[in-house]
C-alpha cells in the first residue's frame, strides 16, 4: 500500500508508525518546519519549555506500552499525580501524569524516526494529493480538514468538530521563588485555566512556569497573542505571590482544544480517513489510539 498521511502531530505519527511497521509505504506531510504539532516544545534562553500539551496520561494498554518504551530510553518520566486545583489551593489525586526530560516533542521526533516525514510541504487540497495514493489520511483538526475540500462524510465528521483556542505564555524568573508546585488547574478564572512548572515538569529546577489562558482571553487576542502575555504574567504572579516580573513569551493554538464528538475512533469517506483527539477524550493518548485505529483498519484490508 502507499499511504499519505496530511499532518506531523502526535496521531498522524502513530498512524504512519504503524503503517510503515505493517508493510506499507508512508508519506508524513506537514506544512510546519517539527513534527509534533501540538506536542510541542520552544527553545527560550536555550532551553526547551513545553508549550503544548501539558502531559500525558496512559491507561490504555497499548499506550501504557508505548509510555514505558519512551521511559526505557530516558524519553519520557512519572511526573506527578497531584496537582493543585484553585480557588482554595488545595492538592487533588489523580492519574499519574507523564513528562519528557528532553520536552514533550522529543517524543514526537522519536516516532518520526526512520519515516518519510516532509515539513515545511503544505497541502492545498485532498485531491492534490490523493492521486497514486491507496488512502489519504487527514491528521489535523477539522477546521483545517475542512479547507482541503474532504469527501462528503470527512467534511461533516470535521464539521461536528467544535474547537477552543489557548494563548500559552513561557514565563522565565530571574530565580524561583513561588512555593513547591508540580501544575494547578485555575477554575471560574476570567484569564488563566492552568500554570505548569516547567522546571519541576522537565526536572532540571529551571525557573520556568508556562500559563495557558482561557479560551475568551485566547479569542480575544489571537490576531496578537503578545498583547496577551502580560495579561497572563500577571495573574499568575497574582495567584502565586510572585513579585518579580518574567521574561515572556507567547504562542497561539487556534484549534488547542477539542470537545469530545465521536464514539468511534476515526471518520472515513472511501479512501480518505480522518484522525485525531476529537475522536474520544481529548489527550495525546486519544490521539495516538486514533492514528493506531486507522493504520490497524487500512492493514487489515
Amino acid at each position: 500500500m502507499d499511504i499519505v498521511v496530511v499532518g506531523a502531530g502526535i496521531a498522524g505519527l502513530s498512524c504512519a508508525r504503524a503503517l510503515a511497521d505493517g508493510g506499507a509505504r508512508v508519506r508524513v506531510l506537514d506544512r510546519g518546519r517539527v513534527v509534533g504539532g501540538r506536542l510541542a516544545s520552544r527553545r527560550v534562553n536555550g532551553r526547551y519549555a513545553d508549550i503544548g500539551a501539558a502531559y500525558l496520561v496512559a491507561d490504555e494498554p497499548g499506550f501504557v506500552a508505548q509510555t514505558e518504551s519512551w521511559q526505557a530510553r530516558g524519553l519520557a518520566r512519572p511526573w506527578t499525580d497531584t496537582l493543585r486545583v484553585y480557588p482554595g489551593g488545595t492538592d487533588s489525586r489523580g492519574p499519574v501524569r507523564w513528562a519528557a526530560p528532553g520536552g514533550l516533542r522529543s517524543l514526537a521526533t522519536d516516532l518520526a524516526d526512520g519515516l518519510d516525514v516532509r515539513l515545511s510541504t503544505p497541502v492545498d487540497s485532498v485531491d492534490s494529493v490523493v492521486q497514486g495514493a491507496d488512502a489519504v489520511v487527514l491528521a489535523v483538526p477539522g477546521p483545517q480538514a475542512l479547507r482541503l475540500s474532504p469527501p462528503p462524510a470527512i467534511a461533516s465528521a470535521a464539521a461536528s468538530q467544535t474547537w477552543r483556542p489557548v494563548i500559552a505564555a513561557v514565563l522565565t524568573y530571574p530565580e524561583r521563588t513561588w512555593a513547591r508546585l508540580h501544575g494547578a488547574f485555575v477554575n471560574d478564572h476570567p484569564v488563566l485555566a492552568t500554570v505548569c512548572d516547567d522546571g519541576d515538569r522537565r526536572g532540571d529546577a529551571a525557573p520556568v512556569l508556562v500559563a495557558h489562558s482561557t479560551a475568551e482571553l485566547a479569542a480575544e487576542h489571537l490576531d496578537a497573542p503578545a498583547e496577551a502575555g502580560p495579561v497572563l504574567a500577571a495573574a499568575v504572579g497574582e495567584l502565586l505571590g510572585i513579585t518579580a516580573s518574567p521574561q515572556v513569551e507567547t504562542h497561539r493554538w487556534t484549534y488547542a482544544q477539542p470537545e469530545k464528538t465521536s464514539e468511534a475512533p476515526y471518520a472515513r469517506d472511501g479512501q480518505v480517513w480522518l484522525c485525531g483527539d476529537a475522536f474520544g477524550r481529548p489527550r495525546v493518548q486519544t490521539a495516538w489510539l486514533s492514528g493506531r485505529a486507522v493504520a490497524a483498519a487500512l492493514l487489515a484490508g
